[in-house]
């Protein structure tokens, strides 16, 4: 397989990411969700806090090669044509799912920094963005969470409609994003 887009699908790059930062959502859902079994200043707890944190940050630094994956080459066709609406909303959700790779890690970032909190990121220490400021923690924190919750609903709509568009519409939209698919 190609590791570029052709006409036809996604080369091994684009795909490889892809599923990537599926796993790495999970990951970081996940984290963040589970924590709340913990008690608040457990071992446990911070650990999960560190690891969404750390993940997070991963995300951000893999979008950029994944936008730069997506502009190397052309984007597949989908085949049989979609309506113009439905190219329209594909375009308009994945301008929302590459929003949410870039603003929900660099908000993360922002609500440690304004907290005076260490940037862990596996074995470093990355720079605070701004200084501290409590009550703008707080505000930047509400919006990370705000997107963080919208989130879940973009990445649930993007599986409903990779899912229609197989077993409904019956197109190529699925299909060009498999690994292993020639």
């Amino acid at each position: 397989m190609n590791w570029k887009n052709t006409t036809t699908r996604y080369g091994s790059l684009s795909i490889g990411i892809h599923w990537l930062m599926l796993l790495l959502f999970i990951a970081l859902y996940a984290s963040i969700e589970l924590r709340v079994l913990y008690e608040k200043g457990s071992d446990p707890r911070e650990a999960l806090k560190t690891w969404h944190f750390m993940l997070g940050l991963l995300v951000f630094v893999l979008v950029w090669l994944r936008i730069a994956a997506r502009l190397s080459g052309p984007t597949p066709n989908i085949q049989p044509k979609p309506e113009k609406l439905q190219q329209l909303a594909a375009k308009l959700m994945h301008l929302a799912l590459y929003a949410l790779m870039i603003v929900m890690p660099l908000t993360g970032w922002l609500v440690l920094s304004a907290s005076g909190k260490v940037i862990p990121f596996f074995g470093l220490e990355l720079p605070a963005l701004i200084g501290e400021d409590k009550d703008l923690a707080k505000q930047i924190k509400e919006l990370h969470e705000f997107v963080g919750t919208t989130g879940y609903y973009l990445l649930g709509l993007h599986v409903v409609a990779a899912l229609y568009h197989h077993y409904i519409k019956r197109d190529n939209t699925l299909t060009r994003m498999l690994p292993g698919r020639d």
